[in-house]
């Protein structure tokens, strides 16, 4: 039975690893109940330290990844439609594909700040910051589950 439970384990925190580009699945979250699972019932055992820290940054990172491509869009002088674009355009993106989540912040913020009738180079900075906020939040996600796994896969 110990078996199954470290494979459950290793899928969420894959799972979570996908959630890291997916802005619909919470990915360190995921990964971090794989890890309560490996922890818990798995048989393996994690420090109260590494526990904690997790927790707190998987928390931290959950608001993080909503708050950074708005202030990045604010940073590089985007507006609300910059912001409500790129949001929309992460959105939409996920139906055209991997490019569509990678590009649709950029898109998404470039067409709001067109709508909002914005000269096409402030719509470009707006854009960039969008996409900036993006990356940023995704790289920030993929480290921390990254680490989730690295710490798994030293447990066996």
């Amino acid at each position: 039975m110990e078996t199954l439970w470290i494979i459950f384990g290793f899928i969420l925190i894959l799972t979570g690893l996908i959630g890291s580009f997916l802005p619909v699945i919470p990915g360190p979250p995921i990964s971090y109940g794989g890890l309560l699972l490996l922890h818990f019932f798995g048989g393996q055992t994690f420090s109260k330290t590494i526990l904690i820290t997790y927790a707190l940054l998987s928390v931290l990172l959950l608001f993080l990844d909503y708050y950074l491509p708005i202030w990045t869009t604010k940073k590089f002088g985007g507006s609300k439609a910059g912001q409500w674009g790129a949001t929309i355009g992460v959105l939409a993106g996920l139906f055209v594909g991997p490019w569509g989540i990678v590009l649709g912040p950029l898109v998404g913020a470039y067409i709001g700040e067109l709508f909002m009738g914005r000269s096409n180079q402030d719509a470009w900075q707006s854009a960039k910051g969008a996409f900036l906020g993006f990356l940023l939040g995704t790289g920030l996600k993929m480290m921390l589950v990254g680490a989730m796994l690295w710490t798994a896969i030293n447990s066996i």
